[in-house]
């Protein structure tokens, strides 16, 4: 039976411009979200994790280039869509949850109303209404706008990468200065040719789409005048009635009937806007929800009364407020004690069952996502290295750095030393030839430092590269440590079944 996908990264290249070059931050890299799991992207600080999450959410710094790759969301590549269906998306479709809940709170302002501000930010229920019966038109049009101008502002980017890695040339002789220079001007007239086709191919296109958007608006405004006058007509005719009844009506059913009248009135304005009212009852709900205890008095502190594990609850309650389809958790629990870190995954874990939620986690500790993940990517230099089911990966690890990670995670059951990963992560402005980890593996082979592995597939659902799953190279075992490990670990699962 076929998964049902929610979300599809496919190829994604992600490169940074900065002072001393061009860093390559996420090499080609591909995965799948399917409905109702959770994938963990684990790897060490500067592997790409994070870069990829912000990808997704559309929040990339301005020095990024994203040189190839599409993410796929409900059929739209995430990549090129406008800002103004970036915001239906952002925090409404997909949610995130930063790593510490103190920076992503301001200090200064009650919880309370953190937790209400985007639901007043779109009180107003015929605004909504309005955007939504013109949203799949004005998202045609933005987009085809939007898709131009990223064609152009990469191309831009990649030019300008061109020249600032062409000047920074040193011990360049005259002969290579005067070709460079050639270089560059040749770039820069391609460039200009490019942009004017670019703008000239999406300009009809645009203006079609325009016509057709203008048209949608005026018939927007019309259904939501004749909703309004409805709402509004039906509003009258029920206080005309109550007012009636109030004055046939003893002085036993006068409070009844008045309190009728105050209802009536809620409920128009209720069906017009959130009111603050409404907001507040919303954000108690999902307070209590998140785990929080006496949400009512809590809502008017400030995040400094709060705990750490408080404070990142409030970050999840907040991130639910919009009921996304997706939850996204960039180490969530990185600057919480482990007592708590176990609350707030046993929290998360609930509450996407609870809601259905597809959940991407973050981590750099694949100790942390041991019960709670369903599929692991485990990424390394920009890489995903090895992907596979959780019991794959835990009880049937290939890649070397797999193993590595593995082997530092303390465990109260197995007697052998904790194995430190030698050495650090590459410099990705110049990443090396062949098998990104190979300076740091114990079992690297020559042409580890001279080819790229490609990614050896292992069963239907798991994949490693690296070179040492090849039908020629030598056979290796894991490193004790993750063989005992995995051999305890096997005896507690029989002995439990």
């Amino acid at each position: 039976m076929a998964q049902d996908k929610v979300l599809s990264v496919n190829n994604l290249q992600i490169n940074f411009k900065t002072d001393n070059g061009i860093l390559k931050a996420v090499r080609n890299i591909s995965f799948d979200l399917n409905r109702g799991e959770t994938l963990c992207i684990v790897g060490e600080s500067g592997s790409g994790k994070s870069v990829t999450s912000k990808a997704i959410m559309g929040i990339l710094a301005n020095n990024a280039i994203i040189e190839n790759g599409n993410i796929m969301y409900r059929g739209e590549n995430l990549l090129e869509v406008s800002e103004d269906e970036f915001y239906k998306i952002r925090g409404h479709k997909i949610g995130m949850i930063f790593q510490d809940p103190l920076s992503s709170l301001n200090p200064i302002v009650r919880i309370g109303k953190q937790i209400t501000e985007a639901m007043m930010i779109n009180s107003d229920k015929l605004k909504i209404m309005y955007h939504d019966l013109i949203s799949d038109d004005l998202i045609r049009y933005k987009n085809t706008l939007a898709k131009m101008n990223i064609e152009i502002a990469n191309e831009r980017k990649k030019l300008e990468a061109f020249i600032a890695e062409t000047k920074a040339k040193e011990n360049v002789s005259s002969a290579e200065k005067a070709a460079d220079k050639k270089a560059i001007q040749e770039r820069k007239a391609a460039f200009k040719e490019f942009e004017k086709k670019t703008r000239a191919s999406y300009e009809n296109k645009a203006k079609e789409l325009k016509a057709v958007l203008e048209e949608t608006q005026k018939k927007a405004k019309q259904q939501v005048k004749e909703y309004k006058e409805q709402v509004t007509a039906e509003h009258k005719a029920r206080l005309a009635e109550l007012e009636k009844k109030l004055e046939a009506s003893g002085e036993t059913e006068e409070a009844r009937v008045k309190e009728e009248i105050e209802r009536e009135k809620l409920a128009y304005i209720n069906k017009l806007k959130i009111t603050k009212a409404e907001a507040k009852k919303r954000a108690i709900a999902i307070m209590r929800e998140v785990g929080i205890p006496d949400p009512e008095k809590r809502f008017k502190q400030y995040p400094f009364e709060f705990s750490g594990g408080m404070r990142q609850r409030i970050v999840i309650a907040i991130a639910l407020t919009a009921s996304p389809e997706i939850l996204i958790c960039d180490e969530p629990t990185t600057a919480l004690d482990v007592t708590i870190q176990a609350q707030i995954l046993e929290l998360i874990n609930r509450i996407k069952a609870e809601r259905n939620l597809s959940c991407i986690f973050i981590t750099h500790d694949l100790g942390v996502v041991a019960n709670m993940a369903d599929r692991v990517a485990v990424m390394y230099a920009g890489k995903i290295v090895e992907y596979g089911t959780a019991e794959e990966i835990f009880y049937d690890p290939k890649h070397p750095y797999t193993w590595a990670l593995l082997s530092s995670i303390p465990d109260v059951d197995s007697k052998e030393k904790l194995e430190a990963i030698p050495g650090t992560p590459p410099n990705m402005i110049y990443p090396p030839k062949g098998d990104a980890f190979a300076a740091r593996s114990r079992y690297a082979m020559n042409i580890d430092y001279r080819e790229e592995p490609p990614m050896y597939k292992v069963t239907d659902t798991h994949y490693a590269a690296t070179w040492l799953l090849d039908p020629h190279a030598p056979k290796v075992e894991m490193p004790k440590i993750v063989s005992e490990r995995i051999r305890i670990s096997l005896e507690e699962d029989k002995k439990d079944e």
